[in-house]
């Protein structure tokens, strides 16, 4: 990859990783305000505004982030088979993108309960719980795959060190 064209993608991928990580800190705050909310109707914006920013702006910037990263990985000379930090931010943000298109439907059910006026019923609790804990959860895993990102352990995966093995053997 060219120089400017890596230099680009490393930026792209940058902004829309560190931007995920601020959606979702601010889906968390919302999720935790709405569910400490004494009165279920002041509950009501919160969750409507959750379903904006997990379909509008977290989704987008997520997938963004797993692109930019996979044309990082294949584009570069790090590859992403080649080290262990690579391949886990890779599979981390994959996990992250399954978890936020499966948890769509549960965000979408909430808000349109809190619409309705149903916050109330006893099965809503868990999950507006559950929206709090994979929120949660979802920071835990952006942090992590920046930490990765910053400190890259070193480690190369046993495919790409038999490779070297196997090339330094042609050598000797």
């Amino acid at each position: 990859m060219p120089p400017f064209l890596r230099k680009l993608m490393l930026v792209c991928h940058v902004i829309s990783s560190v931007s995920s990580l601020g959606a979702v800190a601010c889906f968390l705050v919302l999720a935790l305000v709405a569910l400490g909310s004494e009165d279920l109707g002041t509950a009501l914006s919160p969750y409507v505004a959750m379903q904006s920013v997990a379909r509008l702006v977290t989704v987008p910037l997520v997938f963004a982030s797993l692109l930019t990263g996979l044309v990082q990985a294949l584009g570069t000379a790090w590859g992403l088979f080649r080290h262990y930090w690579v391949l886990a931010k890779f599979l981390q943000t994959v996990l992250t993108a399954v978890v936020l298109l499966l948890q769509l439907e549960i965000i979408d059910y909430v808000a349109s309960a809190a619409i309705e006026g149903a916050l109330a019923e006893a099965d809503l609790l868990s999950l507006r719980l559950s929206l709090v804990v994979h929120a949660a959860g979802g920071i835990i895993t952006l942090i992590t795959t920046t930490v990765l990102s910053i400190f890259k352990p070193r480690g190369l995966t046993r495919h790409d060190w038999r490779k070297q093995q196997g090339q330094l053997g042609k050598l000797l």
